[in-house]
């Protein structure tokens, strides 16, 4: 268990605060003239997804939370069930909450190897979060047809992806081509 001191409490930490463990979204260190300084903070309940805004003192201390990254295989989606495997051991499965898969869900395909977020909770392991890769290659199913002469200009089309997603595409782009797509973004990066 790490103890951080008040100023070591920066965006992207993971912190235990009110028993929970909660992400540093955002940090900014006051030095008033007449007060000590303290740490302004926002963080994110990586549990319930809620946000606090907390002040740290000079004297305060936080326990940075134990999270451990572990490689999962996605399954499949069926009737708002999200279901994933152990890559290593496909019969020991289970199913996550869409929450905890956050906006990446528009992205998951089945069969992904993805990143679990496991919080040791007093010997107790609990999936908080799951990450996909930052660039995912997906097949094109649908486009609507190039307007010639429109192919060059700054403007996009809509297409849908083999997994039902929608995104903006440059015009170019075609059904059955495969492309590269930021899964934080949602944006279009390349042609594969």
């Amino acid at each position: 268990m790490a103890l951080l001191e008040y100023n070591e409490i920066k965006a992207g930490k993971v912190i235990i605060y009110e028993g929970e463990p909660c992400e540093v979204m955002e940090h900014h260190v006051a030095r008033t003239q007449q007060r000590k300084p303290q740490n302004q903070t926002k963080l994110k309940s990586l549990v319930t997804g809620r946000t606090y805004n907390a002040t740290f003192q000079g004297s305060d201390m936080a326990e940075e939370a134990e999270i451990e990254k572990r490689e999962v295989k996605f399954l499949y989606h069926n009737r708002g069930e999200f279901w994933f495997a152990n890559p290593n051991d496909p019969k020991d499965r289970y199913k996550l909450e869409e929450k905890l898969i956050g906006d990446g869900v528009k992205f998951l395909k089945d069969n992904t190897i993805v990143t679990a977020m496991v919080f040791d909770n007093d010997g107790e392991e609990q999936i908080i979060r799951i990450k996909l890769p930052i660039k995912m290659e997906f097949t094109v199913k649908d486009a609507p047809p190039s307007i010639k002469g429109n192919t060059a200009s700054g403007s996009g089309k809509v297409v849908t992806l083999e997994n039902g997603t929608n995104i903006t595409t440059p015009m170019f782009v075609e059904a059955g081509d495969k492309i590269i797509v930021n899964t934080e973004t949602g944006e279009y990066v390349e042609r594969a």
